[in-house]
């Protein structure tokens, strides 16, 4: 196993770490039983949110009367101090525990300071005196937001989108983190579906030493395949390191971050969205994005001008207009299967 040190924070982890986004959509029994194996062969970092439906609820039932053997990270999304406790106080209860390791910020909008009128992270400095969080963290899509909260120097952990497919923009935040010793979580480490072959993934990682990536995980094959990682390792052979070129030629210009910066559209298209919908469905329950307000959303792709402004910028220099038009494809095929 290779263990690192997470941050400065003084937290000694697996590097490798379970993403329990994906354990929405199975039984309770079945998500349990899933983490207790991961935790049994070597996982010790789990990562979920209060937006996450029931992943905090069976996080808390499967690892009932160990919690204190292993790491818990968990999310608010609440956009002000009050509603941040409440989603703080339900997180402890669905858990079934009495503090979090890793708390939070659930991709603001903005880096929340002490001071603000929303309160947000005065709350979590009260909530940290209190003994319930252990480390104040961020996550995000956004790559303005992730720097101004490196330089910050309030957060002890970073959590943004990074795998093979990223760019140098994403690397830059790699190294201020390590040079300011702040922890970096790799979320979309197998860029929401589009990487295919998880030992090329994971032996991208080991190559990044402060990075944690955290595999989003529902079936046990899944489990087994990261397991085996946990055990031996992924070396970077010549055969995956051809795998990473060709598939950064193939599919660079296909991963949209969902960061928001070609916003607003001048037809209203809900383009961070529309724009990366593919993935999402491959991530969690299809249903939740195949509702009648998402399909309408979806049909304000057909009002598209070709204007060229959200591509103009995309700091990450997508095709959008072409990402929109894919995705509206897709999306119909989905909803058809799913009639």
């Amino acid at each position: 196993m290779s263990r690192i040190m997470l941050g400065s924070t003084g937290i000694e982890i697996e590097k490798n770490g379970f993403g329990a986004l994906p354990i929405q959509r199975i039984s309770k029994e079945e998500a349990a039983a899933l983490l207790r194996r991961a935790f049994e062969g070597g996982m010790n970092y789990f990562d979920t949110a209060r937006a996450y439906s029931d992943s905090e609820e069976k996080l808390g039932y499967a690892f009932k009367g160990i919690r204190h053997q292993l790491v818990i990270a968990t999310k608010t999304a609440a956009q002000n101090g009050a509603d941040m406790r409440k989603d703080l106080e339900t997180s402890l209860k669905m858990l079934d525990t009495d503090y979090i390791d890793i708390y939070q910020f659930h991709n603001p909008a903005f880096c929340p300071k002490p001071g603000e009128a929303n309160g947000l992270y005065d709350e979590a400095l009260k909530a940290k005196a209190e003994g319930k969080i252990r480390h104040i963290s961020i996550t995000n899509h956004r790559l303005a937001v992730a720097r101004e909260a490196i330089e910050s120097g309030l957060y002890d952990t970073l959590q943004f989108p990074y795998s093979y497919l990223s760019g140098p923009q994403e690397e830059e935040l790699v190294a201020a983190c390590r040079e300011r010793g702040m922890g970096f979580i790799a979320m979309k480490a197998l860029a929401g579906g589009l990487i295919r072959d998880g030992f090329a993934a994971a032996a991208f990682m080991e190559l990044q030493k402060d990075v944690v990536p955290i595999w989003g995980v529902q079936r046990d094959w899944e489990l087994e395949h990261f397991l085996e990682v946990v055990r031996q390792g992924a070396e970077m052979t010549p055969e995956r390191q051809a795998l990473i070129d060709r598939d950064r030629q193939e599919l660079s210009g296909d991963f949209c971050r969902g960061c928001g910066y070609c916003m607003p559209c001048p037809v209203g298209i809900e383009i961070n969205n529309c724009a990366r919908m593919s993935l999402m469905l491959r991530r969690a329950p299809a249903k939740a994005w195949l509702t009648e307000a998402w399909q309408e959303k979806m049909h304000m792709i057909e009002n598209c001008l070709h204007c060229g402004s959200c591509a103009a910028k995309c700091p990450f220099g997508l095709d959008t207009p072409r990402l929109l038009q894919d995705n509206y494809r897709d999306y119909w095929e989905v909803l058809a299967e799913n009639s």
